[in-house]
């Protein structure tokens, strides 16, 4: 799926975001702008998006779908369906940025159909399970092979944990299948799931969550706390046992991650990659968003003792090629390699910087 960046139009965003192409069933990454009633999408050619959209999607009677579990493998997913039954699948970078813009999205669905009702339940109101629905049955549902919530090999502070999930998947799959209608709902059934102890936390941070929160919530809904299924539980601490240990630079803490464009080192074409800024230790990695199987970071830089400086707009400096959209900014390493990027806008290339300073 494509990534999804911000960008300001009007008095809404647009960003880059991954596309699912209709005709070619693979994954693009284009510039979407969200607009009063429309979401429209560009390409990205030379690092700079053209000028005529490719599509324009009418929001008259469309139905959004935040999460959508139509790919598993892919939680930041977001499906868009419009009246005439066409689907629209978009990927963000993040759960921030996902949610932000679907509920962007869904606040323009809702003004271009003045009788659109949206779902909600009331903050007022305690949340109870419905009837219908005992904690076995949810369990049992969730463990499915096909439907249920995918067990995954994770890793914290450099332990490796493996069959389980995140808070934010299971919060996700309860949204998604109309179980709850609020994430706020959800939090609160899957702690329901902690105290009769069809669910265990896995790992410090859920562990702490559950012992420190005051109330019945006990869960995060959080996509670094780790949970499993009560009969799953398994911990790895040893390069000895037969499981992947992640590399010590990825086991630091994320700071940032989004979509950004980076002019390559030979070829010099600017490509859109999905960065992810980690501290203690301080990296900088970057990913295929395009790829089906796009955990595995394509590059990546050690921060300790780099440089990093905006760059002017007017004119190209040397070094860049192609016709640039501008908002760039160049990390320089200690072994004196440059690193050119560009942002999608003056504000986001300030918060990079910035973010990049202060685990430098």
């Amino acid at each position: 799926m494509l990534p999804v960046f911000p960008a300001h139009f009007l008095f809404l965003f647009g960003t880059s975001l991954l596309f699912k192409g209709h005709v070619v069933h693979n994954w693009k990454v284009r510039w979407f702008i969200l607009s009063k009633d429309q979401l429209l999408y560009y390409k990205i050619e030379g690092g700079k998006r053209e000028t005529r959209p490719r599509r324009i999607i009418s929001l008259e009677g469309c139905t959004l779908h935040c999460p959508c579990l139509d790919y598993a493998n892919r939680p930041l997913v977001i499906k868009l369906k419009t009246k005439n039954s066409v689907e629209h699948f978009l990927e963000a970078s993040s759960r921030e940025q996902r949610d932000s813009w679907a509920a962007d999205i869904q606040k323009m669905i809702k003004a271009s159909n003045p009788d659109h009702q949206e779902q909600l339940n009331s903050s007022n109101v305690p949340f109870e399970i419905p009837a219908n629905i005992y904690l076995s049955h949810l369990i049992t549902d969730m463990q499915e092979s096909s439907s249920g919530i995918k067990e995954m090999t994770n890793g914290e502070y450099g332990n490796t944990y493996k069959l389980c999930f995140t808070g934010a998947t299971v919060v996700d799959w309860l949204v998604s299948r109309n179980i709850v209608q609020t994430r706020s709902d959800g939090v609160t059934l899957a702690s329901l799931l902690i105290e009769d102890d069809f669910i265990k936390p896995v790992g410090d941070k859920s562990t702490k969550a559950m012992w420190n929160i005051a109330g019945s919530d006990q869960f995060l809904d959080d996509s670094t706390a780790l949970y499993c299924f009560a009969k799953n539980e398994r911990k790895t601490e040893s390069p000895s046992d037969k499981i992947e240990i992640p590399y010590m630079e990825l086991s630091g803490k994320i700071v940032k991650q989004g979509f950004l464009m980076k002019q390559g080192h030979k070829r010099k074409n600017w490509k859109v990659r999905r960065f992810v800024l980690r501290s203690e230790p301080s990296h900088l990695h970057y990913y295929d968003p395009c790829k089906e199987k796009n955990t595995q970071h394509v590059g990546g830089l050690s921060l300790r003792g780099c440089l990093v400086s905006a760059l002017e707009d007017n004119g190209v400096p040397p070094g860049i090629k192609g016709n640039v959209q501008g908002n760039l900014f160049k990390i320089i390493t200690t072994d004196d390699v440059h690193y050119y990027i560009q942002a999608g806008s003056r504000a986001e290339r300030s918060e990079w910087i910035q973010a990049i300073k202060q685990v430098a």
